[in-house]
């Protein structure tokens, strides 16, 4: 998961993550550290002479997570600080330009709750549950801590905060499941951007769809994608013809080590996109468990 800024446009809507809404019992915690590198076009205002963007982004994070019993539901609490060494090239008024930064990216907190299909159990009842069809929802929450520059196009953080709320299903058919989620992010407006202009931004609506292969020896496989539309932004007044079509694919592996520790790794790429950043991402990360009875 890496969380960064491009020209104050945030690559948030092109998140892909499946088993988002699976069913984990009540009292475990997770720890997560990992790694993601990214590579591709900016997302730049057209109103700002920035063309022939490349930029290059390595992450890493920490996580962490546990799982919720919330009336008598699955839930999940969790939250991800990110940490960013970005650098690029691109032409301004058409000049060749350089950017290298690095620093904190913007933290994110969320909150899930499966209100069907995925009742809280603890770790003894769960080793007998049989995932059929599971409805949730969650509330995402990015805050502007991040590294900002406000003279600069492309920053890691974005100076504003955004709010996702999402509704998911997960349908298992024996050792297949298939996923589909639909969010929609809300952005407050950014009021130092470039120069000490107002950016503000419209709503970006996202779905995304997942089908995930569980493997007996506990390796599980999924494929994924995710279109988004929306996001046209208005900088001090003038709106902007910048309004977003896109859609992404990947592939996400996941290999358990023992009963605590797991490794997850991910790759996606941009299949269409009609403004923003074209880019292809790779991620590893490692998952520690305890607590719940583990």
């Amino acid at each position: 998961m890496v969380v960064l800024a491009v020209g104050g446009s945030s690559v948030l809507a092109q998140d892909i993550e499946p088993r988002a809404y699976s069913n984990a019992p009540v009292g475990v915690n997770f720890l997560i550290a990992g790694y993601g590198y990214a590579e591709g076009g900016a997302a730049v205002d057209p109103s700002v002479p920035l063309t022939n963007a490349n930029i290059r982004v390595n992450a890493a994070f920490l996580g962490y997570a546990r799982a919720l019993d919330v009336l008598g539901r699955s839930g999940k609490f969790d939250m991800v600080l990110p940490y960013a060494w970005l650098s690029g090239t691109a032409e301004f008024a058409g000049q060749p330009r350089e950017r290298d930064v690095s620093g904190l990216g913007d933290p994110r907190f969320r909150f899930t709750v499966n209100f069907y299909g995925a009742p809280a159990l603890s770790l003894k009842v769960l080793e007998s549950y049989r995932q059929d069809l599971i409805v949730g929802a969650s509330l995402q929450v990015s805050a502007p801590w991040g590294q900002y520059d406000s003279d600069k196009l492309v920053n890691i953080g974005s100076n504003r905060w955004w709010a996702k709320p999402e509704l998911g299903v997960s349908k298992a058919w024996g050792s297949w499941i298939t996923e589909l989620a639909a969010g929609v992010t809300f952005y407050s407006d950014n009021k130092d951007f470039f120069g000490g202009k107002t950016r503000e931004q419209d709503p970006i609506y996202s779905l995304q769809a997942h089908v995930i292969y569980n493997l007996p020896s506990g390796i599980w496989v999924a494929v994924d994608g995710t279109y988004y539309t929306g996001g046209r932004t208005t900088v001090d007044g003038v709106k902007s013809d910048d309004l977003q079509k896109n859609s992404r694919a990947g592939v996400t592996v996941a290999l358990p080590v023992d009963r605590r520790n797991s490794i997850k790794l991910s790759a996606s790429t941009g299949v269409s996109t009609r403004t923003g950043g074209d880019f292809n991402a790779y991620g590893v990360a490692w998952q520690y468990r305890w607590g719940g009875g583990l």
